[in-house]
This record gives C-alpha cells, sequence and structure tokens, in this order.
C-alpha cells in the first residue's frame, strides 16, 4: 500500500487529489453533422443543446483517450504511487482483453490491480464509488479513476437520433485515502440498475449471445442504438430520486448543495433533472454544448471545464448524478477539494 494512515479503515474514504482531462483534436461542428443528416443546425441544437463534439481519429481508440486523462490526473499531483486503476467504458479497444491493464502498461503502472467497469454513460459514478470501497478496505491507499469512451466508434453517424448526441473523450481522476469531511472527500454513494430496461439503449451485436446464435449479423446491429424518449423519461427519474436520497444520506438540504454535476446527455435532460432534484439551473454544471455526451468521461470533463473556468471553490458541496445503458444509475456526494489549476480540453 502505498500511504500510511494512523485511522481506523472504517473511517476512511476515498478523497479527490488529482484530475485530468481530454479530447481528441478533431472538433466537428454542427454544420458537419447538420449536413450528413440532411438536418438544420438548428433542428440540433434545439433538441441538444450542443454545438459541436470531439471525434478520434480513425486509428484511435479508447486506450489513447484514457492514457492521457490518467497521465495528465497523475501530474496534476504530482505522479504519486498508484495501488490500482478503474477504467469505466463502454467501448473497449477489444471484447476480450479488458482495457485497463494495458491502459495502466502504457502509464507505467504495470502490476497494479487494474480493471474496467461497464456501467455505460453511469460508469464514472460506478468507478467512484467501487474505487472508495477499496480505499475503505484498508488494502489499498491511492488509485486512478479514469471513465473514457470512444463512442464515435459505435454510432451510425446517419442515425439522426444518436449521431448529433455524442462525442470522444476523457477524464480521470486520482483518490486517495482520507477522512469522511476533509475537502475533497466522497461521503455518500448510491447505485441502482434495472436489467428490464435493458433494451432502450443497446448494441446488440458482438457478445457471447449472438454469436452463441451463430447468425451473420448486419452492420447496423453493430451500432449504438436508443430508445430517445424512454431515456429521457427514466434518466431524469432514476437520476432524481438517486440524488434525493443521497442528499438525504448527507443530511443536506438543496440549498445546501453548491453545484449539481449530473451526466453530460443533453441539455434538455440536464435541465430537467435540476429541477426535479429542486437545484437551480444555474448551479448546474454543464459543457455538452462544447462536448456532447462523451459517456463515462462526461462527469470528469464536466470537472475540469468548471475548475478552469474558475467555477469551483475549495470546500464546495457537489452532487453527482448519472443515468446510462443497463439500465443503470448512480448519485454521490462530495465536497470540492483544492486542485489548484487545471488545464480542460488542451489536445497537445
Amino acid at each position: 500500500m502505498s500511504a500510511d494512515v494512523e485511522y481506523s479503515k472504517h473511517t476512511r474514504t476515498a478523497v479527490i487529489a488529482g484530475l485530468g482531462a481530454y479530447v481528441p483534436e478533431r472538433a466537428v461542428k454542427n454544420d458537419e453533422v447538420a449536413a450528413q443528416l440532411g438536418v438544420t443546425t438548428d433542428w440540433i441544437r434545439d433538441r441538444t443543446g450542443i454545438e459541436q463534439r470531439f471525434l478520434l481519429d480513425r486509428d484511435g481508440g479508447t486506450s489513447d483517450l484514457a492514457v492521457e486523462a490518467g497521465r495528465r490526473a497523475l501530474e496534476s499531483c504530482g505522479n504519486p504511487a498508484i495501488d490500482f486503476l478503474i477504467l469505466a467504458t463502454c467501448t473497449p479497444d477489444h471484447p476480450f482483453p479488458a482495457t485497463a491493464p494495458a491502459v495502466a502498461a502504457r502509464l507505467g503502472l504495470k502490476g497494479i490491480a487494474a480493471f474496467d467497469l461497464n456501467a455505460a454513460c453511469s460508469g464514472f459514478v460506478y468507478a467512484l464509488s467501487v474505487g472508495a470501497a477499496m480505499l475503505a478496505s484498508g488494502a489499498y491507499g491511492t488509485g486512478l479513476v479514469i471513465g473514457a469512451d470512444a463512442v464515435s466508434t459505435i454510432i451510425d453517424q446517419s442515425d439522426q437520433i444518436t449521431a448529433p448526441l455524442f462525442g470522444d473523450g476523457g477524464g480521470a481522476v486520482v483518490i486517495r485515502a482520507g477522512r469522511p469531511g476533509e475537502q475533497g472527500s466522497l461521503t455518500a454513494h448510491l447505485l441502482g440498475s434495472d436489467g428490464d430496461l435493458l433494451d432502450i439503449m443497446k448494441t446488440p451485436a458482438g457478445g457471447s449471445r449472438q454469436r452463441a446464435v451463430g447468425v451473420t449479423v448486419d452492420a447496423e446491429h453493430s451500432y449504438f442504438t436508443m430508445a430517445g424518449r424512454s431515456v429521457y423519461k427514466h434518466a431524469i427519474n432514476r437520476m432524481s430520486l438517486a440524488s434525493t436520497r443521497v442528499l438525504e444520506q448527507m443530511g443536506w438540504t438543496v440549498d445546501d448543495v453548491d453545484w449539481l454535476v449530473a451526466h453530460q446527455a443533453n441539455r434538455r435532460i440536464l435541465t430537467a433533472t435540476a429541477e426535479a432534484i429542486g437545484i437551480a439551473p444555474e448551479r448546474a454544471v454543464i459543457n455538452v454544448d462544447r462536448v456532447a455526451n462523451t459517456s463515462a468521461a462526461s462527469i470528469p470533463l464536466a470537472f475540469a471545464d468548471a475548475v478552469e473556468a474558475g467555477t469551483f471553490t475549495p470546500g464546495d458541496r457537489v452532487l453527482l448524478a448519472a443515468f446510462g445503458g443497463g439500465a443503470t444509475w448512480g448519485a454521490a456526494a462530495l465536497t470540492w477539494p483544492d486542485l489548484g489549476s487545471t488545464p480542460r480540453f488542451a489536445t497537445a
């Protein structure tokens, strides 16, 4: 274990110690997407609130996003010794093996525990919660939690439902064992799922069920599909209910929350979720207009955006909420640490 602590493991929690974010160089504006889909830029903007998204080049993969975001997070806090790496992603480089060990090796972290976690757009909140539990166990002292997705690689670029919504990116935090209540501590978290909602967001082909049947799969079955109206309804409901329960765990009212950082699905879902929780829209961090929906990367990318903009103040009370395929959802509460200045979306 990389850090010695003198307090009981039962009082340990995760404390955010570092932050990094990365998006690819290629920015795709709405006019390019609109021309491809045969719609107008206003049509995209009005339905999604998105102005642009960043897309990987053809030879890139999720591991490239994860490595760069992880490297920046490590550098932001002095490259501490790391005991484990969790990669939240639904677009791994390969179906097998997991992508996390390769990411760890490329970061010079060979030999540590490293694994993928797939909860789709809820992945970062899931991974942060799992990492907190690993630290609380007393077996680990410091971890690297990365959310990274190359969603463009599973999107049909002619699909009016999904093509305007998604972009690629990675975000990461370094977490260390600490005490509840100190700046940066993750104090409460709640996760949930409902497999009966499996089909509202799905990539049908590529898994063991399709392969076991031995049928030839049409190309479109390899693309991500989404039932937009169902996702909208369930996302708002699940994120608001989970957030309310976390606030109850914390003994916070909505007035105690300084910032809501929800999964950046689209602007309509973000504002409706804030309203359902009872948080004023101006206290919701929104950067979906600049990076689109980046799945598991969206919350740490929003963190980095808010830090660069000077939005967060150390000690601010921050509520996290996410909803993703599975269906999965989660919420968490933390106080913001003093991280200094972190670059947002530099691509060099």
